[in-house]
């Protein structure tokens, strides 16, 4: 296979599938609720452990999804060798981002502005963001992971021939 054709493919992959995966950030992520009072919004305790709902809700989506999908194409790419790692981890870095970017058009909505516009015993749902870059590793986490436990399982000691051709074998000399 060419090697464009195993890029374009991998760069496909990981590109619906963060698209899929961002849209489904969007869609699942607990959010935190602030009450609306006279003096602006407050988050109540309970609310609180809510704040980094996103952050856990990202790195599970793109930690399961990194793994099935880099593990089957590591599989398919695993006669390139190193390069099928590479692909597989560069696309998987490509999906993050786009799940990111994806999310964040469909539901970030600035906090203030919303608060403002709300009246006293309103709730308002936090931004949907991430609070820090851990989550997007999740993905190549899980495609290392998956890429690596594919390589330990399948390694051979001994190398695979690659061609028809018997090799030459070496005899001792002998000794008289």
């Amino acid at each position: 296979m060419p090697w464009a054709k195993a890029i374009a493919v991998t760069v496909g992959v990981f590109l619906v599938a963060g698209v899929v995966a961002g849209w489904a950030w969007q869609q699942f992520s607990p959010l935190a609720q602030y009450t609306v009072d006279e003096n602006g919004g407050a988050l109540g305790e309970e609310q609180m452990t809510r704040v980094f709902g996103p952050d856990g809700t990202f790195t599970a989506i793109g930690f399961l999804a990194a793994l099935v999908l880099g593990g089957a194409l590591f599989w398919w790419l695993r006669n390139y060798g190193p390069w099928s790692v590479a692909i597989v981890a560069l696309g998987s870095c490509l999906g993050s981002g786009v799940a990111w970017g994806v999310g964040m058009l469909l539901g970030h909505d600035p906090l203030q502005p919303r608060l403002e516009a709300a009246k006293p015993g309103d709730l308002v749902a936090a931004p949907l963001e991430l609070h820090t870059w851990l989550p997007i590793a999740a993905w190549l986490v899980g495609a290392a992971l998956a890429a690596a436990v594919i390589a330990a399982t399948t390694w051979r000691a001994e190398p695979v021939a690659t061609t028809s051709q018997p090799g030459a074998s070496e005899s001792s000399p002998q000794v008289h």
